[in-house]
């Protein structure tokens, strides 16, 4: 398994925007991609950061994904909405997983 943690910084007052964008990213999702899991986040201690974990199979399955012509072609909704709720870019950091335990 391969993991992503995306972070951005939400601007004043777009917190309740954050529902539409995942929607977005919901809806431009192919099957097959090698998702696995999606976990969005808000820091407790400063609410204008957002944390967004995405899990995938493999990292040869998360690379393609972002070359998927079908799902480009959804994200076009999801792009405009982060440039207007998220203060600069999202940073991405890449992650190995060692271990995934789900209790039941």
């Amino acid at each position: 398994m391969w993991a992503q943690l995306i972070t951005a910084r939400l601007k004043s007052g777009r917190e309740e925007d954050v529902s539409r964008l995942l929607a977005q990213l919901r809806a431009a999702e192919q099957p097959g991609s090698g998702l696995l899991r999606s976990t969005t986040m808000r820091d407790q201690n400063n609410p204008s950061r957002l944390s967004i974990l995405v899990v995938f199979e493999s990292e040869e399955k998360a690379r393609a994904r972002e070359q998927d012509e079908r799902r480009q072609e959804g994200l076009t909704a999801a792009r405009a909405t982060m440039a207007e709720i998220f203060d600069g870019p999202p940073e991405f950091t890449d992650l190995t997983v060692v271990d995934d335990f789900l209790p039941y």
